[in-house]
């Protein structure tokens, strides 16, 4: 017998979806998962964004930011982790995740991850640097306390202190030292310290407790305001064993609250045996130096000439300097002098006038023996003419026809 026909059941997109979305939540209402984090991201709006992979897989997730506000350190890439939350899937695309409400690094606690990454935040930022430190005052007048005002801490301290200079002036600022509160509480602390109180140190200080216990003395803005203060800060936050943000800010970390009132104020008995052993060195001191100076000035004394003999030596000596003086400066006048007339005769021999006159001299003789070697040459000349003229008048005919030739 046939079975009557029956129509595939045929859903929408959104009938689908929401089916699945209804299945997936129902049964995975809480899962914990295991993962490494990858493609964080967080967004101003406060939401935590990420995927959790392992080798075969990857699931996207999302923790809101009213859980996030409550998670003490910021997830990263890399960062392997337990989570916690529901399953959940986006309708308009079709896409699952893990809508998260607890997120913890796998192998360490949540606290000590927030811790690290603190630590490591405000090395970088240089709030660590040991240049930037502050001395402690050795003889503080007056200290500031912040911590609980009934607390184990406050009474050690105390204790200790006015053991230790029964005068010295404590200043109790009460703060809470516990819970979420307790950071902001110091912060303004340490702001009313710095502004209204006139101490030469600030301790911060509580006595022990777990990890969480001690949180806020972890808090950056705790670390910011200890670097705020123009006050030097002593930490001492829990057990020797412990180690807070605090304590690397500060200008001096002291392992507990009875080591802070030990490091900062001096014991006056011991203050007032070292003042007795130096004044008995100052005294040595002064004494031996006064000998020296005495025996000095004996032997500087022995070593004194009479003022007049010195005197005495002193115009010797300059009469002998004057007569040299003299000496030497009558011989140099000499010899420019004699050097003066020398160049006197040079240049009068040589001078445009001399010359002239030298050369007219020679002009003179130059031009006498041209005039008599001239007139010389001419008369032997004309001697020569009037030969040559009388032969000549002898040799014309006329004259010899005068002679009786007509």
């Amino acid at each position: 017998m046939d079975l009557p026909f029956q129509p595939p059941k045929i859903y929408t997109v959104s009938a689908l979806t929401a089916e699945i979305k209804s299945l997936l939540e129902e049964k995975f209402d809480f899962v914990w998962v295991e993962g490494e984090i990858s493609n964080f991201a967080h967004p101003s709006s406060g939401h935590y964004y990420m995927t959790l992979k392992d080798e075969n897989a990857q699931i996207r997730a999302v923790m809101f930011k009213m859980q996030a506000y409550y998670l003490k350190f910021i997830p990263e890439d890399g960062m392997k982790v337990i989570v916690r939350g529901r399953i959940g899937l986006y309708e308009p695309r079709g896409e699952y995740q893990i809508i998260l409400d607890y997120l913890e690094p796998l192998g360490v606690g949540a606290l000590a991850a927030a811790f690290e990454q603190v630590k490591k935040k405000l090395f970088l930022e240089g709030v660590f640097d040991e240049e930037k430190k502050r001395p402690i005052p050795f003889l503080p007048k007056r200290i500031a306390v912040i911590t609980s005002p009934t607390g184990a801490a406050v009474r050690d301290f105390l204790r200790i202190s006015y053991r230790r200079m029964p005068n010295i002036d404590v200043i109790i600022v009460p703060v809470r030292v516990q819970g979420d509160e307790a950071a902001a509480d110091i912060v303004e602390a340490f702001d009313i310290v710095n502004r209204e109180l006139n101490v030469d140190i600030i301790v911060l200080t509580r006595g022990g407790g777990s990890l969480e216990d001690l949180w806020p003395f972890n808090q950056e803005e705790v670390a910011y305001a200890i670097r705020r203060s123009t006050i030097p800060v002593v930490s001492a936050v829990g057990h020797e064993v412990d180690l807070t943000i605090s304590d690397l800010a500060a200008d001096l970390r002291a392992s507990t609250p009875s080591g802070a009132a030990e490091l900062v104020v001096q014991e006056k008995e011991n203050l007032e045996k070292n003042i007795k052993s130096l004044s008995f060195r100052l005294e040595i001191s002064l004494n031996s130096i006064i000998e020296r100076i005495k025996d000095k000035a004996k032997n500087l004394s022995s070593r004194i000439r009479d003022p007049r003999r010195n005197l005495a030596d002193i115009w010797l000596r300059l009469d002998e300097i004057y007569n040299r003086l003299l000496k030497t400066g009558k011989t140099c006048i000499n010899d420019n002098l004699k050097y003066l007339k020398a160049i006197n005769e040079t240049l009068v021999l040589n001078s445009p006038s001399h010359t002239i006159a030298m050369l007219s001299q020679k002009l003179a003789f130059h031009n006498s023996s041209l005039t008599q070697a001239l007139k010389g040459f001419l008369d032997k000349r004309g001697g020569s003419v009037r030969s040559i003229k009388d032969r000549l008048d002898s040799l014309n005919p006329l004259s010899i026809l005068q002679r009786g030739y007509s």
